[in-house]
């Protein structure tokens, strides 16, 4: 309770801190009365957080009560309805951006495959049919030939380091 005490007081202060300073930061001893102010507040011999609050916080809090747990209730349910209203939205936007990307994306697909042309698609499977143009034939053919000549050569090696 007397950190709790600290911590609001301590807030209200930083709070009216931040627009006492541009009134008051020239008056002489300024800074060093905040440092006293605060070690005051935290001192456990002069209670000063604790003093503050019970002479002022509590009792305005205490004639304020119904109307704060009133604005809570309100708050609760508008950000209920909020969050329900953002989630329809949310989910409406997300299922439109699935539904455009599936279009688009068979789209896509279907122009793609389109743009293959059947002399495409047999050189991909490896088949070698006459509509292969001669030089995709000799490439394929002497990379197959380096190939076998580097496999023999190994072959070799390996029998004669056995023996």
């Amino acid at each position: 309770v007397k950190w709790m005490m600290y911590w609001i007081i301590f807030a209200l202060f930083t709070t009216a801190e931040t627009f006492t300073d541009i009134f008051l930061c020239w008056f002489p001893f300024y800074y060093e009365l905040k440092i006293a102010f605060v070690a005051w507040l935290l001192s456990p011999y002069t209670k000063g957080s604790s003093l503050l609050y019970r002479k002022f916080v509590h009792p305005t809090l205490s004639s304020k009560e119904k109307e704060i747990d009133d604005c809570l209730v309100q708050a609760k349910d508008r950000s209920y309805d909020a969050l329900v209203h953002f989630g329809k939205r949310g989910l409406n936007v997300a299922a439109t951006a699935a539904v455009m990307a599936a279009s688009k994306g068979q789209g896509a697909l279907s122009e793609r495959l389109r743009s293959f042309s059947m002399q495409d698609l047999s050189t991909i499977r490896g088949d070698s049919s006459s509509s292969v143009p001669p030089s995709v034939t000799v490439r394929t053919s002497s990379k197959q030939s380096q190939s076998k000549a580097s496999r023999s050569a190994s072959e070799g090696t390996g029998s004669s380091g056995k023996g």
